[in-house]
């Protein structure tokens, strides 16, 4: 052992001397030769201030870290290794080093000192590791270094989505450079990057107009077009959210205030005329993608209409009119069919029917609509042409959208010299695709029965002709629909039946076998379904129907395609199979006089009675149709229109009827999806949903019906329906509805009355309808715990409190529960309300109370008595003890154990022992 020694000794003498290497040499060959573990730990120890001294910090640390193995409480090397640690910049690990050495050695000024100074130089890091400069930054760093890992790559893009949404985030991302560096990812053209930059430039411009307005200075409208008509539906709709987030903006939704450069960010409507421009440019442009055409289609659809009619300001509409008219009619004219068309997808041309649609009912006066018609007119008698059919079939498919659209100016489109000619000419062609538009052309101009007459009268032998001899399944299933269309023209009607006995079945035979038939395209397949949307006024061909499980899953999944035209003839044949249409109440009167006055009188089917109905719809149940409901209601897209919408709400009351079945709703996801609905649409269409929701609130587990957040969004609906403008059976669901939801959680009661639903429930607190005024009350009763509330009671000069007391004088058991519920947890949290809710028979309505058969009463009456004796009002107390109540209470309390009766004897048994503690009872003594 003595060479390992010498050789440290001399190691040591070579240090002091400041000949490191000389004395890291001598250490080494030491290190070699030493078989001591102390020893070795010693020369460790003495190499790593060598490796320190030459600033080779992680052989320093790890010859300290050898000699800390050995003896963990080896100060000098401990020491050594935190200041190697330091320098390496892993200061959490240096100052677990350091504060060992302070603990072993409390009062060493050099320990504490490193051991103040490291802590200091943590939390600071902290602070701008964590601060959101530095972590915008760091995924900034992350999302431009090709070689990053997927995983994330993905991660920070999200991280910096969920930022931008933030104030504080998105003016930090702006601050620190961010919109270059959103931009240049977004040149990457990777698909991944462009959704992430252009979802955090959304969140950036919501709610800020002086932020939009400088994004837009630096990303134009023309590159935001230009992602916009990629082909990539994604990417498309994203880019129609930051155009819709921006428009918002600019529109007046950002409130801040913002002093001296008001003016700088105040005018907008340049920047918003050109974005309509850039629009209405893509709307006719071969460039644009099918996705990209549909979301310019959208947003003109949102954002040029006026939303409410009592707006004076309808100038975007005439400026949309006189700019892109034409080029809107351009998009409702195309034929997928035939080549150099625009890019389309499934649903662009109802869109753009959509959108002509919501422009014509904009318009104020007769010259504006006449405008609109000339326009039409003059862009359809410029593609007629005799030696080119592509141009007439292109003009007889303009009229075909203007009839999905605004249907007075089809209309007078089709009465145009020459048109019905034309339309009967191209039935007669050779070529498939003239068939095809004139047959959909046909069938559109048959819309309504006043308006068919022409259509009935000279189209019924076309379309059986057709029919007859076409060998073409495409263009036979068209006829199809158009026989089917004139054949419903009486609606539910009996004895307005257009065709022979049986007929309505024969064809609603071959549109299921069509339905189901997975060879036929969609596109065709789809007109089957039109077919039975007009076809199903007929009961016999509902219930056919709801017996053909494979025709109704078929169009089940066909209504959860991406093509959404659909949706609304799936949406009327499920409101015929459900009969959740309007119907007029029939005065037998009535019908007497009409009658007499050879009238028409209409006739209900004898398969439209309550049983059928019933049975419909738990086969429509049971082959899923909630889950399709909730498909379509997701349907981002100007296809679902407001009736649409209605009609949906009207399908999901008809299901939610039967309390058995609205558990199969909730389980499909139908709560969820009734929320958008009660929110937006016409008013019919939001009050159904509205009592849909009614419904499958009252008896649902709030947190699985509607979880998360959504739960907080069904109280407003339902407070909707309280109003006296809403029928009994409304009010009623609602109050039961706002009774669960209220008994569920703290925060759901402090919504329900933000929504100021009090004053309503209050009202139907004195409702004459014994059910109506029960719900009132156990509503109130789930309320009371709330402090808004019980504050409401406590205010001067009310009698809240003695309206309960009164209905607790009721014959009704369950009002009774519910009033006496609802007064004792408000004796129970508020002392002041003993005292207030004595009146005239408040005595002799507590004894009631007190000597109920019902246990739940009684154990209420007497928790109330309890609360009276704890209020410290020693007059109160003396009153009720004065009278009959200390007979009362002795019988209970005195009575024995009784599972059933337990609450209310342990409760008179409080009631007695307080009653001595007050003195009011002295007890006896022999």
């Amino acid at each position: 052992m003595g060479e390992p020694n010498q050789l440290k000794d001399e190691g040591n003498t070579y240090f002091q001397s400041g000949e490191i290497d000389k004395a890291i040499e001598s250490y080494t060959n030491a290190i070699k030769l030493c078989k001591d573990k102390k020893l070795s730990a010693i020369i460790y120890r003495n190499r790593s201030a060598c490796y320190l001294k030459k600033e080779n910090y992680t052989n320093a640390a790890c010859d300290a870290s050898k000699a800390v193995d050995v003896d963990a409480a080896d100060l000098k090397a401990l020491f050594r290794r935190c200041q190697a640690l330091e320098k390496l910049g892993k200061l959490d690990m240096a100052f677990k080093d350091v504060q060992r050495c302070a603990t072993l050695e409390p009062k060493n000024k050099t320990f504490l000192e490193t051991l103040r100074r490291l802590g200091a130089e943590i939390q600071a890091k902290l602070k701008t590791s964590f601060s959101t400069d530095s972590r915008v930054q760091n995924m900034f760093d992350i999302l431009m270094d090709e070689e990053q890992e997927k995983d994330k790559t993905e991660k920070a893009a999200n991280n910096l989505i969920v930022l931008a949404r933030e104030d504080a985030g998105a003016e930090r991302i702006f601050e620190n450079n961010g919109v270059p560096l959103l931009i240049k990812m977004i040149e990457s053209a990777k698909p991944e990057m462009i959704l992430a930059s252009i979802r955090t430039l959304s969140g950036m411009c919501t709610g800020h107009k002086a932020r939009a307005m400088a994004i837009m200075q630096l990303f134009s409208i023309d590159q935001m077009c230009s992602i916009m008509s990629v082909d990539n539906e994604e990417i498309a709709l994203a880019t129609c959210n930051l155009f819709q987030c921006i428009n918002d903006s600019l529109t007046g939704s950002d409130k801040r205030i913002y002093g001296k450069e008001e003016a700088m960010v105040l005018d907008a409507n340049k920047d918003l005329k050109t974005i309509l421009l850039a629009l209405l440019e893509m709307v006719g442009s071969k460039k644009v993608s099918g996705h990209g055409r549909d979301q310019a289609l959208n947003l003109l659809t949102k954002n040029v209409p006026r939303k409410e009619k009592k707006e004076q300001d309808h100038t975007k509409t005439l400026f949309t009119i006189d700019h892109g008219l034409k080029k809107i009619l351009k998009v409702c004219g195309q034929i997928p069919d035939l080549p150099n068309q625009l890019p389309l997808t499934e649903n662009t041309q109802l869109i753009a029917s959509v959108l002509l649609t919501k422009l014509y009912d904009d318009l104020k006066c007769d010259p504006e609509r006449n405008n609109f018609r000339d326009v039409c007119d003059e862009y359809i008698k410029s593609k007629f042409d005799p030696k080119d059919m592509d141009r007439n079939i292109h003009a007889i498919n303009v009229i075909s959208g203007l009839l999905q659209g605004p249907f007075d100016v089809g209309n007078a489109m089709v009465g145009r010299q020459g048109v019905m000619e034309m339309m009967v000419a191209m039935c007669g062609s050779e070529r498939e695709v003239d068939q095809l538009v004139a047959v959909e052309a046909l069938i559109h101009a048959a819309s309504k029965m006043s308006r068919a007459s022409f259509i009935i009268t000279n189209g019924v032998s076309l379309l059986k002709d057709i029919y007859k001899k076409t060998k073409n399944e495409k263009i036979k299933i068209r006829a199809l629909v158009g026989l089917c269309k004139l054949g419903s023209a009486g609606g539910d009607d009996y004895s307005m039946r257009q065709f022979a006995e049986g007929s309505t079945e024969k064809l609603a035979k071959q549109c299921r076998k069509w339905l189901c038939n997975p060879q036929i395209d969609t596109r065709t397949r789809k007109w089957a379904i039109e077919g039975l949307a007009y076809l199903t006024n007929d009961a016999d061909v509902k219930d056919d129907f709801v017996e053909d499980e494979q025709a109704m899953k078929a169009m089940f999944e066909l209504a959860k395609s991406k093509d959404k035209t659909i949706l609304y003839a799936v949406a009327c044949t499920l409101v015929n199979c459900t009969n959740s249409y309007d119907k007029k109440d029939i005065i037998p009167e009535l019908v007497q006089l009409a009658k007499f006055s050879k009238q028409h009188v209409p006739e209900s089917h004898p398969k439209d009675k309550k049983d059928f109905i019933e049975k419909r719809i738990k086969k429509l149940l049971k082959a899923g149709v909630t889950s399709a409901l909730t498909v379509m209601v997701k349907a981002d897209s100007s296809v679902l229109t407001d009736q649409t919408k209605e009609l949906l709400s009207r399908v999901f009351l008809a299901l939610s009827q039967d309390v058995k079945d609205r558990g199969i709703i909730v389980a499909h996801g139908g709560g969820k999806a009734l929320i958008p609905l009660a929110l937006e649409g016409t008013n019919p269409g939001k009050v159904k949903a509205c009592h849909a929701l009614a419904k499958i609130a009252s008896v649902s587990n709030p947190a699985i019906a509607f979880p998360g957040e959504r739960v907080y969004e069904v109280v407003r609906p339902l407070v909707t329906l309280l109003g006296t403008d809403k029928d009994g059976m409304e009010n009623y669901e609602a109050l039961k509805g706002l009774t669960n939801l209220a008994g569920f959680s703290e925060k759901l009661r402090v919504k329900i009355v933000k929504e100021k639903a009090l004053p309503e429930i209050e009202n139907y607190m004195f409702e004459d309808h014994e059910q109506i005024r029960r719900a009132a009350t156990e509503c109130m009763c789930n309320l009371v715990s709330c402090k808004e509330v019980q504050e409401r009671y406590m205010q001067d000069g009310n009698d809240k409190l003695k309206l309960l007391v009164l209905l607790c004088g009721e014959d009704d058991e369950f009002l009774q529960i519910a009033a006496a519920g609802a007064i004792a947890m408000l004796t129970g949290a508020q002392k002041k309300l003993c005292t207030k809710m004595t009146s005239t028979q408040w005595l002799e309505i507590l004894q009631r109370l007190c000597l109920q058969d019902n246990p739940q009463i009684q154990h209420r009456g007497l928790v109330i008595v309890y609360n009276m004796l704890e209020s410290d009002d020693p007059e109160l107390t003396k009153k009720l003890m004065e009278c009959e109540f200390l007979e009362i209470l002795s019988v209970i309390g005195k009575a024995a154990d009784n599972p059933k009766r337990q609450q209310a004897i342990d409760v008179a048994r409080m009631c007695l022992v307080k009653g001595m503690d007050l003195g009011l009872i002295k007890p006896f003594t022999s």
